[in-house]
């Protein structure tokens, strides 16, 4: 038999509910019920359907999803590029949807920084690449001298293993030479995020390898977050998590840990995947789940003491 709850017990739920920390309220990147809504010859087209997204400080993280799945609206998102049509984003404290011209001027100079796929597109041509890296600080809000800017750069370079070509130009530098030149120039203002649209997209795999540890340094050494977009799963493997979108929603999530075998002491990987649970309660299952059990439009759910079982639509069976 069970009792509804008194006046007393319902007025210290509302308590407890108006005292609970915000949604994010300790992650460096929050996205919060995020959507994004584009309109071409009036035809609305959304590309992301309440997204929710945490991310901590010092996480080297990668976004995963198919082409159309909302993962590059999302990064241009969170590089002050794009503004969301409804719910929240903030990144390093700074609200993304009222920020001005100029707000969003200031977060792009010295809050994020960013490396494109295409490596010409990340450095100036005229430019060795001491220069390029020295140049976001010559435009940074706060006067830098000009040894600063060079020490700065050649420290950056010396970091990223790519000092011996900081007197070329981009057309001297191979494709995995550019990226980490690119890297560095990203981090010359120490920016709280570096975001990285397929950084490795157009390089051979060792090459890319190569790169991912140029990332990882800059994570592990200088304690920048890092979010990379990608579709090599070598370089998702990676790393310690892994976030998938698909149809503009996180859907799964890969969490990465080492365990130590206690007979061998040999170290291992271990990797185990999560479906997301958004705020409002929504749960995307995977698709080759749902198929292989012929899932479609309803489940049967039941609760559980520790669990809640999730089985076929058997309603036509009875």
């Amino acid at each position: 038999m069970t009792t509804d709850p008194t006046l007393t017990e319902l007025a210290n739920r509302v308590t407890e509910a108006r005292n609970r920390p915000a949604y994010g309220h300790d992650a460096l990147i929050t996205c919060d019920r995020v959507v994004r809504i584009f309109s071409t010859d009036g035809v609305e087209v959304q590309a992301l359907q309440g997204l929710d997204l945490l991310v901590r400080e010092g996480e080297l993280m990668a976004l995963v999803g198919a082409s159309g799945s909302g993962k590059s609206t999302l990064m241009n998102i969170l590089a002050g590029l794009d503004t969301p049509t409804a719910g929240a984003a903030r990144v390093a404290g700074r609200d993304l949807l009222t920020m001005t011209a100029k707000d969003r001027l200031a977060y792009r100079r010295d809050v994020v920084g960013f490396v494109w796929q295409q490596t010409s597109r990340n450095l100036l041509p005229y430019l060795t690449a001491a220069q390029n890296v020295a140049l976001p600080l010559s435009l940074s809000g706060a006067r830098v001298r000009r040894r600063t800017r060079t020490e700065r750069a050649l420290e950056l370079l010396e970091l990223l293993e790519v000092a011996d070509c900081r007197d070329r130009r981009p057309q001297q530098l191979s494709g995995g030479q550019q990226q980490r030149v690119a890297i560095a120039v990203a981090l010359a203002n120490s920016p709280a995020v570096l975001l990285a649209d397929e950084p490795t997209g157009e390089l051979d795999s060792h090459t890319a390898a190569q790169v991912f540890d140029a990332f990882r340094t800059a994570n592990e050494r200088l304690g920048t977050t890092i979010v990379i977009v990608t579709h090599d799963q070598a370089v998702a493997d990676e790393v310690r998590r892994t976030v998938a979108i698909r149809d503009g929603r996180t859907s799964t999530e890969v969490l990465r840990r080492s365990e130590i075998d206690a007979a061998t002491g040999h170290e291992t990987v271990v990797a185990r995947e999560y479906a997301m649970l958004d705020r409002a309660g929504r749960l995307q299952l995977p698709a080759e789940y749902t198929e292989a059990l012929g899932m479609r439009d309803r489940v049967a759910l039941e609760l559980e003491p520790d669990h809640i079982g999730v089985w076929p639509d058997d309603s036509q069976d009875r």
